[in-house]
């Protein structure tokens, strides 16, 4: 039990959450970051989307990455994750049907995420099963923190709702105020993680350019 959660195996899990964060310092992702947050119900699914693919993608191809030609393996990976993005993709039109329409065409683009395919490539083609599981889970929970967060504001600022539940009391609509439309276009999620980026960075000294 000790060695499954090593001090290594811990820094493999926790590192996507702040020290390589792959929206934030690796800027991954951020075309989904984009499209999907402008309500929190969405950007949550979306989220647990990304874990659960990412987390079992790492896991098949490190298992199989000894018997793999290496002049396949880009194909071998694609099928992989192709099969998990349809498994996912027919389960939520089956359970949360209204959820699926709003990500569109965005789950299935899962299969092509740089997230994705990078750590499939840098980590689980030189790692065991169980580093590359927590790897997929540590990645994919980075990702969904980014959006959450994003979609957060965009939504009680845009809309003035949290997963559709009024927030904002109707006596401040009543004095004037106005839901910032902005919040519900595109550019402001850039602008949002634009905010995320200068957080960690000025948080984190190891991050700032020399």
């Amino acid at each position: 039990m000790g060695q499954l959660f090593s001090k290594k195996n811990r820094e493999v899990f926790s590192n996507p959450f702040t020290m390589n964060n792959p929206v934030t310092v690796q800027v991954l992702g951020i075309c989904s970051a984009l499209a999907v947050t402008v309500k929190l119900e969405p950007a949550i699914v979306m989220g647990l989307s990304v874990i659960v693919i990412t987390a079992f993608a790492n896991v098949v191809i490190s298992m199989l990455r000894n018997t793999v030609p290496n002049r396949i393996r880009i194909i071998v990976q694609l099928v992989v994750v192709a099969t998990l993005v349809t498994i996912v993709s027919e389960v939520l039109k089956a359970f949360a049907y209204d959820v699926s329409l709003q990500l569109s065409v965005y789950v299935g683009l899962i299969i092509t995420n740089c997230i994705l395919m990078g750590r499939l490539e840098a980590f689980a083609m030189q790692n065991g099963p169980w580093e590359s599981f927590l790897d997929g889970i540590g990645n994919g929970l980075g990702y969904a923190k980014i959006l959450v967060i994003v979609a957060f504001f965009r939504e009680l600022l845009g809309s003035g709702t949290l997963f559709n539940i009024r927030i904002i009391p109707q006596a401040f609509y009543d004095l004037g105020y106005l839901n910032n439309g902005l919040m519900l276009m595109p550019p402001m999620a850039l602008i949002i993680c634009a905010c995320i980026i200068w957080h960690e960075r000025s948080k984190h000294k190891e991050l700032q350019e020399k």
